[in-house]
């Protein structure tokens, strides 16, 4: 029965501070139904050693759980808790009552222990310094494994992270590269459309060129043709008048020549 008690016990080991003394180390060891509890200032030891019976009669007086009560009191002497008001005082006998208040439901409410001087001091508070030492080493072992998981989880995530970059990297350039060949490609054939475009626009402009050329032409052969008209008809109207003077001139000189002759007759007479 005591190998099954103690396999399941806890251990805890609190630094009690309390105005006006120097620091206490409470011990306690903590069972299902009963615990036990050491107390030394470093020179003395006192001892408590609560019972089931005790423990019964005491969470009976509280209306709770034997499971609760315990529960409740290894909270309070595993870390000093804010606001309770622990007291280590002077019980008779070199006896010591450690007391510690809560609160229950609104209420302020305070538990006692009284505790009797152990025979060996020495021993006790050796055994607390060796729980302290022992765990101390195994909260730095605690700490130092938890390092160097937490050192091999950031390895791990670290070189996950740096596959990651490359994998991007690598992806990136990849994108990259077929952007290039992606807007080379597009640029050849827009420019081959382009090309296209200006050779279709320089053909429209020359046969727009050759078509105005040809109008232009056009335009002036019937002018040359009109000036050309106008010309032959304007000389045909001179000949017509000098014929026409000629004839007016020949018959002039008819008649003149006859008139002449017939005056100079008058003359004479």
């Amino acid at each position: 029965m005591e190998s099954s008690s103690t396999a399941t016990a806890r251990h805890t080991c609190l630094k009690l501070e309390i105005p006006s003394t120097d620091p206490l180390f409470v011990k306690g060891t903590w069972f299902d139904t009963h615990f036990h509890l050491s107390v030394t200032d470093g020179l003395r030891a006192w001892l408590c050693n609560a019972t089931e019976e005790e423990v019964q009669e005491r969470a009976a007086q509280w209306d709770q759980p034997v499971a609760e009560y315990i529960e409740l009191a290894e909270r309070y002497l595993e870390f000093q808790q804010p606001g309770s008001a622990y007291q280590f005082v002077d019980a008779g006998d070199d006896h010591k009552r450690l007391s510690w208040t809560f609160e229950r439901e609104g209420t302020k409410l305070e538990w006692r222990w009284k505790f009797q001087p152990s025979n060996d001091s020495r021993k006790i508070t050796a055994g607390i310094l060796d729980f302290l030492m022992d765990a101390n080493i195994n909260l730095s072992m605690l700490i130092r494994r938890i390092l160097q998981e937490e050192v091999v989880r950031k390895t791990q995530s670290f070189e996950k992270l740096k596959l990651e970059a490359e994998k991007c990297l690598e992806q990136s350039e990849r994108f990259t590269n077929e952007k290039m060949e992606f807007e080379s490609e597009i640029y050849a054939k827009f420019l081959g459309v382009l090309n296209s475009k200006k050779a279709k626009l320089r053909e429209l402009r020359d046969q727009l060129s050759k078509q105005e050329i040809a109008g232009k032409a056009s335009v002036d052969e019937e002018e040359s043709t009109d000036k050309t008209e106008s010309y032959h008809s304007g000389s045909n109207a001179e000949e017509s008048e000098e014929e026409a003077d000629k004839k007016i001139t020949s018959s002039s000189k008819d008649i003149p020549a006859g008139r002449g002759r017939g005056r100079k007759r008058a003359t004479r007479k």
